[in-house]
């Protein structure tokens, strides 16, 4: 018997020829097959703050929760290992943790617990653009989860650079918006990371975030803001979220606990307080649409996960700001670090003799680093083989084409020492 014809790729969905949908996969693959390198490649938690034996702790804190709750056996057997309530069952303590943590005044029913931030992307993006003439702005460097998850959708995406002082200038985004309409298209909503976002590591100046809002509101362009780095600010109270400062509902808010818990958990949340008016006169919040796309999706977010995540918040008096306020220590000395030692291995002089340059991020995971060759797979797979340190390349980052000679180092998952050992090979490097 002959063997089955493959599957031409062209008769698949044309996303799979995308290179962009390759990026995560072929960063988790190199980074495997170096093992021994020091890797500045993921965005992921540092593991020191993780205990195994934790775990079950949070679970027994949820357990007894819910028994203070009324709750008898067959109540929590249900909750723990059945298929749950599509929009969550910890809703009401997220909402709790982000009253105390980000000043937000939340309704419970307003939020859907999602599989991760990811889920979350995809739900409000497919909710909020109707058909192929809606477009999405996207910050320039912009993560390639969201651009991927549009290339998913065939959702046309609209890159808006980020200006000077970090994040999309409000003007650019208002041209933006008017060219889109100036093409008979709408522009429909602005993805944007306000806080060390992930690539470039920039935030947005606080002033610039009412000034953005106007924009938007005055365009029409609902905002949709992903914060999973502003926990780790020096100066929390300083840095309003822009849903914090969000008057007139316009901003979809993407919370996850995957690098203030652990993300093994795979737990995300959408704050999506907006009303909507169906036929009739009938009104729902945009949550509640979101949850009818999520139960034909995941159906519901795994109890198990939601259950662990609930006793970490009950644990921590729903304030993860303080829970997190060794990470962020670690964070902000890891960052130091990096900058520390690309000023010592790269000094003015040597700067400018090799076209090297980086920004100097306030806070979070990332710093970008420019470099005067082409800083693609290629380079990092030598860099990796020959020097023993990994990075992340940045030309993905950009749907519109750039980024070729830059280069997204994070200090997430490394010990000063680790981070002090490979600059000084990421050095040799870019020096030979």
């Amino acid at each position: 018997m002959s063997a089955p014809e493959p599957l031409p790729l062209a008769d698949l969905h044309a996303s799979l020829a995308d290179p962009l949908l390759d990026a995560m996969t072929f960063l988790n693959e190199v980074t495997t097959r170096y093992p021994d390198a020091v890797s500045f490649a993921p965005g992921r938690p540092y593991e020191g703050f993780f205990d195994p034996e934790d775990v079950p702790g949070y679970l027994d804190t949820y357990l007894a929760h819910l028994a203070a709750r009324g709750h008898d056996r067959d109540a929590v057997r249900t909750a723990l290992f059945q298929y749950g309530p599509t929009k969550g069952i910890i809703a009401d303590l997220v909402a709790r943790t982000l009253a105390n943590d980000e000043g937000l005044a939340v309704a419970p029913e307003a939020l859907v617990l999602t599989v991760g931030a990811q889920e979350g992307m995809l739900l409000t993006l497919r909710a909020l653009c109707a058909g192929p003439d809606d477009v999405l702005l996207v910050s320039s460097p912009c993560y390639v989860g969201v651009t991927g998850a549009a290339r998913l959708l065939d959702l046309t995406t609209l890159p808006v650079p980020e200006g000077p002082g970090g994040g999309p200038d409000p003007e650019a985004v208002r041209a933006a918006a008017r060219a889109v309409r100036a093409e008979g298209r709408r522009p429909r909503a602005l993805y944007v990371v306000p806080d060390f976002a992930n690539p470039s590591g920039t935030s947005m100046p606080v002033a610039a975030r009412s000034r953005l809002l106007d924009a938007a509101a005055a365009e029409g362009l609902l905002v949709i803001e992903d914060n999973p780095y502003g926990f780790f600010a020096r100066d929390p109270g300083e840095r309003p979220t822009l849903k914090a400062l969000d008057r007139r509902r316009q901003v979809v808010y993407l919370g996850s606990f995957a690098k203030t818990c652990f993300p093994g958990a795979r737990l995300g949340y959408v704050v999506a307080d907006q009303e909507v008016a169906a036929p009739g006169g009938r009104r729902t919040l945009l949550a509640d649409e979101l949850a009818k796309l999520k139960s034909m999706t995941t159906v519901n977010t795994p109890a198990l996960s939601q259950a662990v995540i609930g006793g970490m918040l009950l644990r921590h008096d729903c304030r993860l700001r303080e829970a997190n306020a060794p990470a962020t220590t670690h964070y902000a000395a890891g960052l130091d670090t990096l900058l520390r030692e690309l000023d010592r291995h790269f000094p003015a002089s040597e700067r400018r003799r090799l076209g090297v340059s980086w920004n100097r991020p306030e806070g979070g995971f990332f710093a970008v680093l420019t470099v005067p060759f082409a800083a693609d797979d290629a380079a990092m797979e030598r860099c990796a083989r020959g020097y023993g340190v990994l990075w992340t390349p940045m030309a993905p980052f950009y749907p519109a084409g750039g980024g070729e000679h830059r280069l997204r180092l994070s200090i997430s998952s490394l010990t000063q020492d680790q981070i002090i050992d490979g600059v000084a090979k990421l050095a040799a490097f870019i020096t030979a």
